[in-house]
């Protein structure tokens, strides 16, 4: 049988869910200290089942998930996805702005970010401040959603030496951020 252009995507999309599934499930089970066999125990799943769906062969139902993650010790939630808009400055310069400012894990907000070949420890304000810069001026959307951390930035923002189109760009989500928390310039 023949599928269409429009279901073809549709499974395409399915795989990749199940396979982004299978590695929050790993992750999870990992974080935990779990093998297979005690985290299935524990969550009330079958090893063979809990690999399938590890593998992306198998999609567990939501509550089913639930129970998974909450068995390592997580829980689902429902996050806002983030968009990027590319934008290119005067002098041709590619640089990408989020529709919101994102959160990271303490881990990745104060990890190591390797950016264009040079290694910045987030933890240290200096070398944050610097890795910053480099990712606002231009940035990947990946890049920048590994290693900028809304609070973070907003906290450095009035230190960062930005370009004015790339600061102006970037502007209303920090001013937009400092508003939500009554903290003005």
């Amino acid at each position: 049988m023949v599928s269409s252009p429009m279901e073809g995507a549709l499974r395409q999309e399915v795989a990749c869910w199940a396979e982004r599934g299978g590695q929050l499930f790993r992750q999870a089970r990992r974080a935990a200290s779990l093998n297979q066999k005690a985290l299935a125990s524990v969550s009330g799943t079958s090893r063979t089942t809990l690999s399938a769906y590890e593998h992306g062969r198998k999609s567990p139902t939501l509550e089913t998930a639930g129970r998974i993650l909450d068995a390592a010790g997580f829980r689902l939630v429902l996050e806002a996805k983030i968009e990027f808009t590319a934008r290119v400055t005067s002098d041709g310069r590619a640089f990408h702005v989020p529709d919101r400012l994102p959160r990271l894990p303490i881990a990745a907000a104060l990890g190591v970010a390797r950016v264009r070949g040079r290694t910045y420890r987030l933890a240290d304000r200096g070398q944050r401040r610097a890795a910053y810069t480099v990712l606002l001026c231009g940035g990947e959307p990946g890049e920048l959603f590994d290693h900028v951390d809304g609070v973070l930035l907003v906290e450095l923002w009035d230190e960062l030496t930005l370009p004015a189109e790339i600061r102006a760009a970037w502007r209303p989500l920090v001013e937009e951020a400092r508003q939500e928390v009554g903290v003005m310039n």
